[in-house]
C-alpha cells in the first residue's frame, strides 16, 4: 500500500502509512540508535588506543595471557627472562617474584615499577 499524504492548515505535510510499516520503521530506527551507540563506544576505545599507542600489549603477551599466564609471567617470557634473572636485576627475592607472578601477592607500586623497568615495559602495564 502506498503511503498517503495530507497537508495541515499550517502547510505541514503529513504522511499516513499502515501500522505495520510504521512499526517496522520504528524497529529499524531503534536498531540504528543501538548501532550508533555501539559505534560511539568503538570510536572512543579506538581513540583511547591512539592516544596511548605505546600502552598496547604485544600480541605474544596477549596470546600468553589468553592461554592462562598472568601479565607478569607473559611479559617475563616475552622478554625471555627467568624468574631468577629478573629477581637478581630487581633485587627482589625469587619467591616473592613468584608470588606476584602467580597472584598470591600483589607487589607494591615500587616493586612493580622496578620489575617494569627491568623488563623494559611501561610501568602502567603492571600498575593497572
Amino acid at each position: 500500500m502506498k503511503p498517503q499524504t495530507i497537508t495541515t492548515p499550517g502547510g505541514e505535510e503529513l504522511v499516513i502509512l499502515p501500522r505495520m510499516e510504521y512499526d517496522a520503521l520504528r524497529a529499524a530506527a531503534a536498531g540504528h540508535e543501538e548501532d550508533a551507540a555501539d559505534a560511539a563506544i568503538y570510536d572512543a576505545r579506538k581513540a583511547d588506543l591512539a592516544r596511548s599507542f605505546d600502552a598496547r600489549l604485544p600480541p605474544e603477551v596477549s596470546a600468553a595471557m589468553m592461554r592462562g599466564d598472568s601479565l607478569l609471567k607473559a611479559l617475563r617470557k616475552w622478554r625471555d627472562v627467568t624468574q631468577l634473572h629478573l629477581a637478581f636485576k630487581t633485587n627482589i627475592a625469587q619467591g616473592y617474584l613468584s608470588d606476584i607472578e602467580s597472584g598470591r601477592r600483589k607487589g607494591t607500586d615500587e616493586t612493580l615499577k622496578a620489575i617494569a623497568k627491568a623488563l623494559n615495559v611501561p610501568a602502567e602495564w603492571l600498575l593497572g
